[in-house]
């Protein structure tokens, strides 16, 4: 079996129950879903086996999550039953947030991305996640989305966020508070 079809050579894709413009929103949203899966992928390859060996199962978990978020948005007429991102799967992300940032140290100020290279990869990992949110949610004004799928892009981006400052705790490195930030986070 070849990899190229020749289908898109004239600037079209193929999507569940039609053809597209390759620019199309829809497109543009499952196209920035399918990046961040990379990310999570290179993540989850830089992280020690022992060290990470939770976190490493929850992000292959989120991967193929991924699959079926991007599944649910490139379908041009879905119904209900058929989605596959459910509202149980945010549930889920929220006590895995909650576990994360009992390990973490509090925090008051907005921090930098960085500290240890998996951490900096992890603050990719939001930020493409929150503009895989950002390409949902204008899908959604025009088209007909699973609500599930924006709400788990946005729960899965603050599941980085814990996520980036949990590797650097593990690794022994301080996030380093953004100087100019008042103080922003109340517990």
């Amino acid at each position: 079996m070849g990899i190229y079809t020749r289908t898109g050579d004239k600037g079209e894709t193929s999507v569940i129950g039609g053809r597209v413009a390759k620019d199309d929103v829809r497109v543009e949203a499952y196209g920035t879903i399918d990046e961040l899966n990379c990310f999570v992928g290179q993540a989850r390859s830089l992280m020690e086996e022992e060290k990470f060996a939770d976190v490493r199962e929850q992000l292959l978990e989120i991967q193929h999550e991924l699959f079926d978020c991007g599944s649910d948005l490139a379908f041009v007429k879905l119904s209900e039953n058929k989605y596959k991102v459910k509202s149980q799967m945010a549930e889920r992300l929220e006590g895995w947030i909650d576990s994360l940032q009992g390990e973490n140290p509090e925090l008051e100020r907005f921090i930098l991305p960085g500290g240890s290279q998996l951490s900096s990869v992890l603050h990719v990992c939001r930020t493409v996640c929150r503009r895989a949110e950002r390409r949902a949610v204008t899908l959604a004004r025009s088209h007909e989305v699973n609500p599930e799928a924006v709400i788990y892009l946005n729960r899965l981006s603050d599941y980085f966020f814990a996520l980036a400052r949990t590797a650097n705790t593990r690794a022994g490195i301080a996030d380093v508070e953004y100087v100019r930030s008042k103080k922003v986070f109340r517990k």
